[in-house]
């Protein structure tokens, strides 16, 4: 049997197979009476269209590189115009490390399922992904609101801006969102960790999420729900701080006597409105799927969660290159 199912584990006493007479009855008492523990998990593709799964692999490995040479090269203007050191454009620089982070988390399971059709991922590896995926989306969240809060410094006080945000204190804002998010997401590998798997190993999506994950837990995962909604609650905080920023925003270009000078300052919010529409509408949707919806396609699950890390890191350098004239 274990040869048979080499990802299952079986949990028995020593006791059940000395009171087995017959083999085969003794393998039917052992599966309907053991704990059986999980320790591989299979992921999902296209539901529907695995004849097409090589085909449907050339735009997203197109989709991943395009982001990761689209932020790269944000990155290396970045660093070598000197008329782009200013505070916006560091924000700028962590909001695309976050994206290539995204990316890279994702890349290699994504991938092996639709070019090698390799569906397999271990308990231990899927919990490092969901690690890694979860703390870069936080870092983003992050990344996105103090960039709101940069515009609105930029349009309320612009004599102030660069003596307020100084390269020193862009930095101590970088760590600080960086030890957040990890902070944030530390205990969801060690709760999903702790946590019995068995009967399902089959996943959702094309890589591991943490909601997805613990749905298959046969043993309590009530610290898992009501913590994972803690971290959607706190992303949702981000988005809501977003929306008080811009509320500010225009409280603040409606005092500007020039409708000139009023379009101009708005002009410069357009790329991040842009950014935080890309980011959070998936993740939104995603959220309320998993939590509220119980029948739903299979195949809208894989999308939207493809979606979630695939169009945020390949869509955000080109509304900045288009939208920013210095990059550009």
């Amino acid at each position: 049997f274990s040869t048979k199912f080499p990802d299952i584990h079986i949990l028995s006493t020593q006791e059940s197979l000395f009171h087995c007479v017959e083999p085969s009855k003794c393998i039917m008492s052992i599966i309907n009476t053991s704990d059986v523990e999980i320790t591989t998990f299979f992921l999902v593709a296209m539901p529907g269209l695995e004849y097409a799964h090589i085909w449907i692999s050339v735009p997203i490995c197109s989709m991943y590189l395009f982001a990761l040479l689209g932020n790269c090269t944000i990155l290396l203007v970045i660093k070598t115009e000197p008329s782009l050191h200013e505070p916006m454009y560091y924000f700028l620089s962590m909001l695309a490390m976050s994206d290539m982070g995204l990316s890279l988390s994702s890349l290699p399971s994504v991938l092996r399922i639709f070019l090698f059709n390799a569906a397999e991922i271990s308990a231990n590896a899927c919990f490092a992904q969901e690690f890694f995926i979860h703390g870069f989306a936080a870092v983003e969240s992050s990344v996105l609101l103090i960039m709101s809060f940069d515009r609105f410094l930029a349009i309320h006080s612009p004599l102030r801006y660069t003596s307020i945000l100084t390269p020193i204190r862009v930095i101590k804002i970088g760590i600080v969102i960086s030890i957040k998010s990890i902070l944030l997401v530390l205990p969801f590998p060690f709760t999903l960790s702790s946590l019995k798997y068995c009967n399902k190993s089959q996943l959702s999506h094309s890589y591991c999420l943490h909601q997805d994950v613990m749905k298959l837990a046969c043993s309590d995962n009530r610290i898992d729900v009501i913590y994972g909604f803690f971290g959607v609650l706190w992303v949702m905080v981000d988005f809501m701080l977003i929306a008080v920023s811009y509320v500010l925003i225009l409280k603040t270009v409606l005092g500007i006597a020039s409708r000139k000078e009023q379009l101009k300052a708005l002009n410069t919010c357009v790329s991040h409105i842009c950014a935080v529409i890309i980011f959070y509408l998936p993740i939104i949707n995603l959220s309320i799927v998993h939590r509220f919806v119980r029948h739903v396609s299979p195949l809208f699950n894989v999308l939207m969660a493809n979606v979630l890390l695939l169009v945020p890191p390949m869509m955000n350098p080109i509304v900045y290159c288009v939208k920013t004239r210095q990059i550009r």
